[in-house]
Formats: structure tokens, C-alpha cells, sequence
């Protein structure tokens, strides 16, 4: 940490800014906190570059991708500002070093630490991958070690760079520190290139060394490998082959690194002594800063309005870089960084032999080698950056769906340099250097090309790869649907053919083999679940009436309307032709059964009217080949209701033929929001406490209890097991007759939130696991933990998707749907 300077804003937003925290090629970092006592690290963009609208687009784009990537091993964004004059970003605050740090100050890490490290880097970066995407996010500088586990702080070239400065009529241009074998060929970087990063930051982790020192070495030469760890060096020499091809994706190679995922592995501890030392140091050095701010504060005049702010005509040009969503916290300026306070890039004054700018007080563990002008052809000049004309504005960034994946026991840590507690303390604060991993050169972009917004047509993903184990298979494709003025989005797979997407404004099919949009219809709009009605009928279910449409093409092949007068409520179940649902006549209610293909009524049976403003919905719960068993909606219930239930849910049995009400009743302790599900057989299977309890409805009597660790939810039952899970993220395959557990699992997700949601695929050999965390795939049979799969899905900033939760859609031989707010994807499941 560094004390402010005379040119350094006190303020930004609703924080006040308490010192200096670090510095990258286009941004200052400061530590800060709110009026809460929030501890932040917020980042401001140069007020010189952040004048060219190119980079003001680029800096939106890669804002936008660190918010979509919230989560996991992504630190998130407390707020953004990509619109006004001054850019800055948020992010909380949390004791970590850079890898470069690190490294400089305490030497390689063990081996434990890089997996965990290098499994962590890869979840991310599958996520990414899956769409197509390219990170240009790792370095040195970008990589973040906590107690807990890494942390990637830049999303996009201009994070990751290592100088960014303006060029004529508004350009811009960004020299990165590294390059691949692709980009020195003159070609145009893909996922495998920020595997092949990987693969240095990992080889530089592991040895303290970069295994490919220049351009040179990274077109022609073998990587130098030799001091890696020997389970390490396979997998590390494929991240660095020459051929993408031959490269493992990003997913694999988290597998090969933490089969179990970078958190489990990194639970108990992850860091050596050392760095954890160091983390206690800085946490306790920022805790005093802190509490020394605040006690200035208290006789503190206001400052004027311009010292406050940082406004215009008051920043000091030479406090600024640019790259606000990289809040890479450290204590100091990374001593790699050159001085750009010359303007144009190039060390002037106190610079160190490698031409990078020489800080007082820094520890400095080698010298780094010289970065190496790109000389191959086509590819561009490490000395002559090109420059990058302004471009259209830029749009969200596509959703990225990822995969994380885990972790065999570690093998012994390599001991690093000795270095004692207080020198390693005292070269960390001083800003310990990160490294150039070879060959730096330049990355060309646009101001556009890192923001492309998700289309409403499919996207392919990356190209499918062998299977992997735990490697989650890569998605068929990606679809985003348009968002709509109330926000309502059903969604429904006809026959294992289609995805049937109803909204209030239109409804939509997406074909499941490509992903593409076949029709969609603003006259079919919905806010009901379409459903497959006989055979082949695809059924939108409207306010007048049942539409049949074509699956093929939307065409309207018949309309059955309500009986005269009736206004439907919800609809409560289907089976074969008929549809069962509730609909108001008259002021009063009534539970209809409808044969949609003889546009027929079969019955109707009066029910209580629920609470205002609320139109009782029922839900068809167990469905026995004489009878139905149905719940009313716990928010229609009425005060009335309630009382006479003595706070327990009430179950009703219906004739199926007539709808003669056979009897109602509660089961044990079963309350009206527990969560009820049911089988052909006509048991009932309901969460009471931290238990299952299962009841069997035409005795009435209780069968078995389940002892859980949290709230049970929904169960299915498929192929004679009942599969289920609870709150703890516990997954349970239990006998439905007997209750007695087949195996157990845990989806290694955290704990608490909504309770996971399962899923089993057509075939039946598949349970899908879905929460607000991630999908995780199970044997069904075994209970063998398959694979993860993640995405972020539409997150734009203070957009409601930030936090959707997972679900899944079994499609027939296309595999699963999995959706996230309006995100879906196909994924290829047995």
C-alpha cells in the first residue's frame, strides 16, 4: 500500500477512498470503503485514456464480463461506473497476493497450491470456453492468491495488459506480456490460447521460472519443464503444446488437475505458511488503515467538492491506468509495470535491468529476461503496437456456461527459497514483481470485439471433445431469449424435438438438434407452461382458450375456448388428452378436467374461493389411474382455511372419472409451503422438517421417514428409485417403498440457499442436480459423481439473472435443456 498523492480522488460513488493499493497499464487501484465500513477495492481508469471512446467501449465490454462471471473463483462487482466521465469499478475486498507476488517472495509453490490454483484458473476459464470465447485474462499480475482459493481479476486484453496507451484519431493500443505459438505464427488467438497461458502461469507457479522466455522459444523451442513436479509436468507440457489441437480444453484440464473441483482440494488449506503469514499481515495492516480513517473522520471538515470528487483539472495523469474491473489487491505497484510517466511507454529513469521500472524497498527474487520484439511473419511487433480504430458500441458479452472440476490427494510441497516471516512481509508490501511469461507482444482488438452480445439465435460452442471423466460434455449449442416487459418465461420440450419457450409477449420454439428458432408467435403469448398434450399435440395454454399448434412451424391447427363466462386460474396438471385446471364463473371456483382433443369438458367440482387477490391454484400432485390427489396453492389460502387446518397442509382426493371428492385430509406434519411430490403408485413424498416422510394415499397411513441434513426438496421417481435432495446439497437414491437410502452424495456445491432440484434424463441412467450454484451429473444407478457444469448466464449489471438458479428440462435423445434466467443450452447427457 501506498499513501493517496495530491492528484489521487478521496472519492468515488459512495466510497472513500483510504490509500494507494496497486497500479496496471491503464488503471489505479485503492483501497476504500463505504459509508457501511465496507472494505472495497476500487478501480479507476486513466482520465487520459478513458477519453477514447475505444477504450471506454472495451473497458463497458470487460466490466460487463466480470459481472456475468460473478461467482466461484470471480470476485464480484459491488458497483460500476462505465458511463460518466470518471470509470471505475467495485469489487469487495479480500487478503490475497498476486501470483507474481507470491512467487517473487516466497518462491514455487507446492504442488498442492498449483493445482488448486490451476484448477481454479480452468473452472473459469470453461465457462468461458463453452461459448467460444476467449479470456486474455491471465498474468502474473491478474491471478490472485487468498486463503480460500485463487481469484481472476481481469477479463479481456485490457486487464491482462502490460502497457495500453492512445494512439492517433482516437485509437488504441494494448501490448500484452505474453503470446502463444498462434500468434506468433500471425493468427488470431482461440480458447486453446489462453490454455497455453494457463500452461505458462502454471510452469511458472510450479518452478519460479517462465518455461518459454521469448517469441523465439514459444514458436520453435520445448518448454522447460524439467523442475516441475512429475504428476504435473503431462498435463502442463499438453497446455503448452505448439498445436492447439493438441491442447486439453480447459475443462479436462480441470479435471486432471482437482477431480473433486479447486475448492474442495483447497478446504482445508491450500498455501504454504508463508503466504498465509503474509495474508494475516496485510488483513491486520489494512484493518489499522481502516480504523485510522475512521478516526480521522470524526473531527473531519468536508472537503470541497472538487478534492472530494477527483473531478476534471485535479488528477494527476500519472495516478491513472485504465482497466476498471481488474481490483487486483495487492499492496503495491507490481514492479514489472514500466513507468509510463514519460508517455510513451519506456522506463527512463531507475529502471532494472529488464527495462521495467525499479521500486525502493522491493525484494526481488531474479531477473526477469528482456521481452522480445516479435519478429516471425505477420505477426505484429512487440515494439510497434497496433493501433485500433474506434469501433461500433459494444453489446453484452455472450454468456458463459463452465464447468468446473476437481482433485487426486496432493503430493509433497517443493520447498521454496527460506526467507523469513519479516522479509517475506516486507518484500510483499513492497510490491514484489510479477513476470512476463514470454514473448510479449501485442493483441489486437477493437473497441468492439470483446463485447459481442449473446444473439437471440443459437450459438455453436467449442467443438465437442472426447469424454473426459469429470469433465462435463460441451453444449450442442447456446440460446438466449429476448428479455420481456413482465419478465414471465416458461419453458417445456415437446416430444424430445423442440423447445417451447411461452412469455407474456410471444411464444417460441427453438429446434433442440441446432438450437436454432423455428417460430415464435406474439398472438400465442403465455404465462402458462406449454404442454404436450396425446401423442403430438403441442398445447399453449392462453386466457380465452387452449391454442394447438404446429410444432414444426407455429401454424394454429385448432382453438378450444373455456366454457362461456369461465376465466382460467392455473392450470393444475395434464395426462393424455386432459388437462386439469382451475377457473373462475360466476364468483365462484371450480377444478375443471378438459379433453382438449374432443373440446370437451369431463367434469367440473366446486372449490373454495382463495384469499384475495388470489384465484385458488391446484396442483395435481399424485395421479392414480382411479384418482387424483391435489393441494391448494399455500398463497391462496384463506385465513379461514388455515384455522380450520391448524396450520397443516390439506390433500384432496378426487374421482378421476367424475370428480366426486372421495375425501380430504393432512399428512402427519406436512405443512402448506412444505414441498410435496408424488408417483403413479399414489404415495406422497413430503419434506417435514429435515426429513422425508413418505404416505401412501389410498390406506392414508404413513410409510417411512428419511433423516436428512436440510429441507428436503421435489423427489422423482424413475425406474423404481425415488431420487431426491436436500438443502446440505446432499443427493439421496432411495427405494420408494421402503425408504431405505441406495447411495448418497454430496454435490460439492456450498450449502444453503434454495434446495437443489433434480432431474433424471430420458434414458435413465442420468440424475442431474440442479441449484443456484451449478449442475452436477450422478450416475443413476451408482451414485458416481459425473461431471459439473456452470454458466453465468445473462448478467448484466443489477440484471435479475445475476443470481438465477439452474434448471433442467429432460429433451429425449438430445440429452438435457439446461437453463439460467433466459440462458439455455443443450447438453448432450446419456
Amino acid at each position: 500500500m501506498e499513501p493517496l498523492r495530491d492528484g489521487d480522488p478521496r472519492r468515488r460513488g459512495p466510497y472513500t477512498v483510504l490509500a494507494r493499493f496497486g497500479e496496471s497499464a491503464s488503471a489505479v487501484r485503492y483501497l476504500a470503503r463505504d459509508g457501511e465500513g465496507t472494505t472495497a477495492v476500487v478501480t479507476v481508469a486513466s482520465a487520459a485514456l478513458a477519453e477514447l471512446p475505444a477504450f471506454r467501449r472495451r473497458f463497458a465490454a470487460e466490466a460487463r464480463t466480470a459481472e456475468r462471471l460473478a461467482g466461484g473463483w470471480v470476485p464480484r462487482l459491488l458497483e460500476a461506473a462505465v458511463e460518466g466521465p470518471e470509470l471505475w469499478t467495485a469489487s469487495p475486498y479480500v487478503p490475497a497476493l498476486t501470483l507474481g507476488e507470491a512467487v517473487a517472495g516466497a518462491g514455487p509453490l507446492p504442488e498442492r497450491a498449483v493445482r488448486v490454483l490451476g484448477a481454479g484458473l480452468a473452472e473459469t476459464l470453461s465457462r468461458v470456453h463453452a461459448t467460444g470465447a476467449v479470456l486474455h485474462g491471465l498474468a502474473p499480475g491478474t491471478v490472485l492468491l487468498a486463503a480460500d482459493g485463487p481469484r481472476l481479476t481481469a477479463f479481456g486484453a485490457l486487464g491482462a495488459a502490460e502497457s495500453a496507451r492512445a494512439g492517433a484519431g482516437g485509437r488504441l493500443s494494448v501490448r500484452l506480456g505474453y503470446l502463444t505459438p498462434e500468434q506468433v505464427a500471425g493468427h488470431e488467438p482461440g480458447p486453446p490460447s489462453d490454455v497455453f497461458v494457463l500452461g505458462l502461469l502454471l510452469a511458472y507457479a510450479a518452478t519460479g521460472t517462465p518455461p518459454l522466455a521469448d517469441a523465439a522459444a514459444i514458436a520453435d523451442a520445448e518448454p522447460e519443464l524439467g523442475a516441475v513436479p512429475e504428476t504435473l509436468r503431462p498435463l502442463i507440457a499438453r497446455c503448452l503444446a505448439k498445436s492447439p489441437e493438441d491442447r486439453p480444453g480447459a475443462g479436462e484440464a480441470a479435471a486432471a488437475l482437482a477431480l473433486e473441483g479447486a475448492s474442495a482440494l483447497a478446504r482445508d488449506g491450500w498455501l504454504p505458511d508463508r503466504l498465509v503469514e503474509a495474508l494475516d499481515d496485510q488483513a491486520a495492516r489494512v484493518a489499522a488503515l481502516k480504523d485510522a480513517e475512521e478516526g480521522v473522520a470524526v473531527g473531519r471538515d468536508t472537503a470541497p467538492p472538487d478534492a472530494d470528487s477527483g473531478g476534471p483539472g485535479r488528477e494527476d495523469p500519472d495516478a491513472h491506468g485504465a482497466d476498471g474491473h481488474e481490483p487486483d489487491q495487492r499492496h503495491a505497484v507490481d514492479a514489472h509495470e514500466p513507468d509510463r510517466r514519460d508517455g510513451g511507454g519506456q522506463d527512463t529513469t531507475g529502471a532494472d535491468a529488464d527495462g521495467r521500472t525499479m521500486r525502493v524497498g522491493r525484494v526481488r527474487a531474479r531477473q526477469e529476461p528482456a521481452t522480445t520484439e516479435l519478429v516471425a511473419a505477420r505477426a505484429p511487433r512487440a515494439a510497434e503496437p497496433v493501433l485500433l480504430p474506434p469501433a461500433p458500441p459494444v453489446q453484452a458479452q455472450a454468456p458463459v456456461p463452465a464447468l468446473p472440476v476437481p482433485v487426486p490427494a496432493a503430493a509433497p510441497a517443493a520447498a521454496g527459497p527460506r526467507l523469513s516471516r519479516r522479509g517475506l512481509l516486507t518484500g510483499l508490501a513492497a510490491g514484489a514483481a510479477g513476470a512476463v511469461l514470454g514473448g510479449g507482444g501485442v493483441l489486437a482488438f477493437t473497441s468492439g470485439d470483446g463485447g459481442e452480445g449473446p444473439r437471440t439465435d443459437a450459438r455453436p460452442a467449442a467443438r465437442p471433445r472426447p469424454a473426459v471423466a469429470g469433465v462435463p460434455p460441451q453444449p450442442r449449442w447456446a440460446y438466449e431469449h429476448p428479455a420481456t416487459a413482465r419478465g414471465t418465461l416458461n419453458a417445456a420440450v415437446w416430444r424430445g424435438r423442440t423447445l417451447v419457450l411461452t412469455s407474456d409477449a410471444h411464444t417460441t420454439a427453438v429446434d433442440l438438434a441446432t438450437g436454432r428458432r423455428l417460430w415464435q408467435r406474439a398472438d400465442a403469448a403465455s404465462v402458462h407452461r406449454a404442454l404436450t398434450v396425446g401423442n403430438d399435440r403441442l398445447v399453449v395454454v392462453g386466457a380465452d382458450g387452449f391454442r394447438l399448434l404446429a410444432p414444426e412451424d407455429g401454424t394454429v391447427e385448432g382453438r378450444v375456448t373455456y366454457p362461456d363466462g369461465v376465466r382460467l386460474a392455473a392450470v393444475a396438471g395434464h395426462s393424455g388428452d386432459v388437462v386439469w385446471f382451475t377457473g373462475t364463473l360466476a364468483a365462484r371456483t371450480y377444478l375443471f378436467a378438459y379433453d382438449v382433443a374432443r373440446s370437451k369438458e369431463l367434469w367440473r367440482i366446486q372449490v373454495p374461493n382463495g384469499r384475495a387477490p388470489y384465484a385458488p391454484a391446484y396442483e395435481v400432485l399424485a395421479l392414480r389411474p382411479d384418482a387424483l390427489v391435489v393441494r391448494q396453492d399455500p398463497r391462496s389460502l384463506t385465513a379461514a382455511q388455515v384455522k380450520a387446518a391448524k396450520g397443516l397442509a390439506v390433500f384432496y382426493s378426487h374421482d378421476r372419472a367424475t370428480g366426486t371428492r372421495q375425501w380430504f385430509r393432512p399428512f402427519g406434519a406436512a405443512r402448506p409451503g412444505s414441498t410435496v411430490s408424488g408417483d403413479e403408485s399414489g404415495r406422497l413424498y413430503a419434506a417435514v422438517g429435515d426429513g422425508l416422510h413418505a404416505f401412501d394415499t389410498r390406506t392414508r397411513r404413513p410409510l417411512w421417514q428419511l433423516p436428512g441434513g436440510g429441507v428436503f426438496g421435489r423427489a422423482e421417481v424413475r425406474g423404481g428409485t425415488l431420487y431426491v435432495a436436500d438443502r446440505s446439497r446432499t443427493v439421496y437414491a432411495v427405494d420408494p417403498a421402503t425408504g431405505t437410502a441406495r447411495w448418497r452424495r454430496g454435490t460439492e456445491a456450498a450449502a444453503g440457499g434454495d434446495v437443489p432440484g433434480v432431474t433424471v434424463s430420458t434414458s435413465g441412467r442420468t440424475l442431474l442436480v440442479a441449484d443456484g450454484a451449478q449442475v452436477t451429473a450422478f450416475g443413476a444407478g451408482d451414485g458416481r459423481r459425473l461431471w459439473k457444469f456452470q454458466d453465468a448466464g445473462v448478467q448484466e449489471p443489477g440484471g435479475k439473472d445475476t443470481s438465477a438458479a439452474y434448471r433442467v428440462l429432460a429433451a429425449g435423445a438430445a440429452g438435457v435443456v439446461v437453463r439460467r434466467g433466459r440462458m439455455f443450452y443443450a447438453v448432450p447427457v446419456e
